[in-house]
């Protein structure tokens, strides 16, 4: 019998990673790692990703999850790519035009020759770990902050959470984000996840949260327990596991997930 296998590559601001699974979500290679290269216009991201699915075995078809607000496989807005060095870096107006309406589904599928899926990167992150019960919500936390939310396992219409403002002229993004991590260190940058845990409570009433990204890890102990037991850090891992649940959640609504 023929087993169905999906190239998962998980886009970041500092990394792309990439995986082979089948469809119960097993790997069938370790997961192989590029940092993201900067400048990088849309032209060399389908480039870089091509060569990643070709140092893996072959697949019948392939889940992106990149950064940004991304509609029906199409980029409206991706906030690390448009940059000249790098997240936070100055904004390149040249790469903001090429980035703004790219129809990445369709240059990847046509790179590929596979049918593509390309969702904003927490969403995959989230179709790897939620239940399919109930409000359940997915922040993840590496570069900057990523959010999906899922009702009863359908996709909501993605919200770019990162971009509301939170204090000082800051956003969510910038707040809990990598350097803000570094600059404060792993103890006061947890008690900062636990208030901003605190703050989006009453906005979401989730049934269940899962805090997951490379830095979920580094949330201390004591500031995880304080949140609740609706609270749950999930693996980074699950930016790839997802790359096969996604499309099993568009298969059972009838659509691919905007």
């Amino acid at each position: 019998m023929n087993v169905l296998t999906t190239l998962a590559i998980d886009c970041g601001g500092g990394g792309i990673k990439a995986s082979v699974l089948d469809d119960a979500g097993t790997m069938r290679a370790q997961p192989l790692r590029v940092p993201t290269p900067y400048p990088l216009p849309p032209d060399l991201f389908v480039q870089i990703l091509v060569e990643l699915g070709r140092r893996l075995p072959a697949a019948g078809r392939v889940t992106v999850g990149m950064p940004g607000m991304i509609r029906h496989g199409v980029v409206v807005a991706t906030p690390h790519y448009v940059t000249r060095s790098g997240p936070r870096s100055r904004t390149d107006p040249a790469l903001l035009a090429e980035w703004s309406g790219f129809d990445a589904r369709s240059a990847l599928s046509t790179a590929f020759g596979l049918p593509v899926l390309v969702l904003n990167d927490a969403e995959v992150h989230g179709a790897g770990v939620v239940a399919g019960t109930g409000c359940e919500l997915v922040l993840t936390l590496g570069t900057g902050l990523g959010s999906a939310l899922f009702e009863g396992g359908v996709l909501a219409p993605h919200l770019e959470l990162s971009h509301a403002p939170v204090r000082w002229g800051t956003t969510y993004d910038t707040y809990v984000g990598e350097p803000e991590r570094r600059r404060l260190g792993d103890a006061f940058w947890s008690r900062r996840i636990r208030q901003v845990v605190e703050w989006l409570r009453p906005v979401f009433r989730w049934d269940r949260l899962y805090l997951g990204g490379g830095n979920s890890r580094r949330i201390r102990f004591e500031q995880l327990t304080r949140m609740g037991d609706d609270v749950v850090v999930v693996p980074n891992s699950a930016g790839i596991v997802g790359g096969v649940r996604a499309w099993n959640l568009a298969a059972v609504h009838g659509r691919a997930p905007c």
